[in-house]
C-alpha cells in the first residue's frame, strides 16, 4: 500500500456481495435491534466551550457508553443481524481497541466466539479490556491497516464473519443510532461535529441527522497525521496515506471505507484536520473545565472548535465525544503537551556563572512573579560552554502566555538571556 496511492478496488464488499447504501430506516431498525443493551447517552451543555467558541456548544457524551465508545452500537447491530449458522463460526475484527471491545461484548452476548486483531503498539489497557469482554486477541501489524490484513487472513482460514470497523452497512447503521438520539433531543437545526477515521461513525450520524433534519450541518474532523478521508473527499475517490502518526489512535486509519466515503460525499458538509498539539490542548480543557476524560479521537471535535477551524452553520454546535478509554500511561504526557500548547508549561534554558547563589537568584525572580518551578537540570559539559559557566534548564508552570512573557521580561531585566527548547 503505497503512500498517497489511489485504491480502485481495495476494501471489503458489504454482506450480500454488492454495494449497499444505508437509509434512515436502516438506522431506525438498528435502534430497535440494540435498544435493550445500548445506553442513551446524554447531551450536555458546555459553558466553557460555549464561551470560547462564541456560540452554544452541546456535548454528546458517548464516552459514557458501554465499553467507553459508540463502537458497541455498530458491532451489536451487526452481530444480532447475523444468521445462527454464521454466529456458530464466530466473528473477527481488526481494531486499535474500541471497536474490538464492542465486538467482544456483542459476541459474548450472542454466545459466539470473537477474535480481535490489534496492532502491536496498542494500549495495554485496551488489550486487557478486549480480553476481559471475552475475545481472543491476536497482536499483529504496526497499525490498523496491517492488523486488518491479518484479520482478513483469519476470516479466510476459519470461515468466520468479519465485523468491519467502518465499511459495513449494518455497522454504519448502528453508529447512526446516536444521531437519532441527538435529533430527538433538539428542536430545530444544529451543526454536528464528529471525528472521522475510516468514516463509519460520520456516515451513520450523517444519514440519521441529514435525513431527519435536512438543514442541519455535519462536519468531520481528522487528525493531521492521518488525513486519508480528507484527501479522499478532495480527490473524489479513496486515497491511501500509508503510515499514519497521531495520538488519536481511534481515528488512525490510512484508508477510508468505500461505503462511508460515498455516504459522506452526499451528506457531510466539510472535513477539517487538527494537529496533535491541538488535540492535546482539547483533552486538557475538557478534563480541566468539563471534568470529562476522552481519548485523542474523542477530543478532535473540540480541538477543531477551539482552533477556529469549525464554526456553527445553523443552531448550536454539537460535539460528538466518544472514545473514553484513554490509557493512563499516556495521560501525563498528553496533559503536559496540552499545557505547552495552552502556554502554561515551558522549559527555559539559561547560562549562569557556576557559583553558589547564581541559581538562587533566578529562582527568587521566578517566585516573585508567581512562576512555579517544576524541575531544574544543570549541565556543565554542554558544547560551547565557557569554563566557569553552567547551562540550566528550568521547567516552569505559568498561568498563561502573558504571565510567561512578564516573567521572561523580569529575567531579561536582570541580564539573563533565556532560550526555549520548547514552549507554548
Amino acid at each position: 500500500m503505497g503512500s498517497g496511492g489511489r485504491l480502485e478496488g481495495a476494501g471489503v464488499t458489504p454482506a450480500g456481495g454488492r454495494e449497499t447504501g444505508v437509509s434512515l430506516e436502516d438506522v431506525r431498525r438498528a435502534a430497535a435491534r440494540i435498544s435493550d443493551v445500548v445506553r442513551r447517552t446524554p447531551l450536555w451543555p458546555s459553558r466553557a466551550l460555549s464561551e470560547l467558541a462564541g456560540t452554544e456548544v452541546l456535548l454528546k457524551m458517548e464516552n459514557l457508553q458501554r465499553t467507553g465508545s459508540f463502537k458497541i452500537r455498530g458491532a451489536l447491530n451487526k452481530v444480532r443481524a447475523m444468521r445462527r449458522c454464521e454466529r456458530e463460526k464466530g466473528v473477527v475484527a481488526a481494531s486499535a481497541g474500541n471497536h474490538g471491545q464492542g465486538v467482544a461484548l456483542a459476541a459474548a452476548m450472542a454466545g459466539t466466539k470473537a477474535t480481535v486483531v490489534m496492532p502491536s503498539a496498542s494500549a495495554v489497557s485496551k488489550v486487557k479490556a478486549t480480553r476481559c469482554y471475552g475475545a481472543e486477541v491476536v497482536m499483529a501489524g504496526r497499525d490498523y491497516d496491517e492488523a486488518f490484513g491479518r484479520a482478513l487472513q483469519i476470516c479466510r482460514e476459519s470461515d468466520a464473519t468479519l465485523v468491519h470497523a467502518f465499511d459495513d452497512p449494518l455497522v454504519i447503521a448502528g453508529q447512526g443510532t446516536a444521531g437519532l438520539e441527538i435529533v430527538e433531543e433538539l428542536d430545530g437545526p444544529f451543526t454536528l461535529v464528529c471525528a472521522i477515521g475510516g468514516g463509519g461513525l460520520a456516515a451513520g450520524l450523517a444519514v440519521a441527522v441529514k435525513e431527519s433534519v435536512p438543514e442541519a450541518g455535519v462536519i468531520g474532523v481528522q487528525a493531521e497525521g492521518a488525513p486519508a478521508f480528507l484527501r479522499s473527499m478532495a480527490a473524489g475517490e479513496r486515497v491511501s496515506t500509508g503510515r499514519v502518526h497521531t495520538i488519536a489512535d481511534g481515528i488512525a486509519v490510512g484508508t477510508p471505507g468505500r461505503l462511508p466515503l460515498d455516504i459522506a460525499g452526499r451528506y457531510v458538509d466539510d472535513v477539517v484536520s487538527v494537529t496533535d498539539d491541538e488535540i492535546a490542548a482539547a483533552i486538557l480543557l475538557l478534563l480541566e473545565r468539563g471534568k470529562v476524560l476522552v481519548e485523542g479521537a474523542g477530543a478532535a471535535p473540540a480541538a477543531a472548535v477551539l482552533s477556529g477551524k469549525v464554526r456553527s452553520r445553523k443552531g448550536p454546535l454539537v460535539l460528538f465525544l466518544s472514545w473514553g478509554n484513554l490509557d493512563p500511561s499516556l495521560l501525563s504526557g498528553v496533559i503536559s503537551r496540552g499545557l505547552v500548547r495552552s502556554g502554561r508549561l515551558f522549559r527555559w534554558v539559561l547560562e549562569l556563572e557556576d557559583r553558589p547563589g547564581a541559581l538562587a537568584g533566578v529562582l527568587r525572580i521566578l517566585a516573585d512573579f508567581g512562576v512555579n518551578v517544576v524541575a531544574v537540570d544543570h549541565d556543565r559539559v554542554r558544547s560551547g560552554l565557557q569554563v566557569g559557566r553552567v547551562a540550566v534548564t528550568i521547567s516552569v508552570e505559568t498561568r498563561d502566555s502573558a504571565h510567561a512573557t512578564v516573567a521572561l521580561g523580569a529575567l531579561a531585566a536582570a541580564g539573563l538571556d533565556v532560550g526555549q527548547p520548547n514552549g507554548g
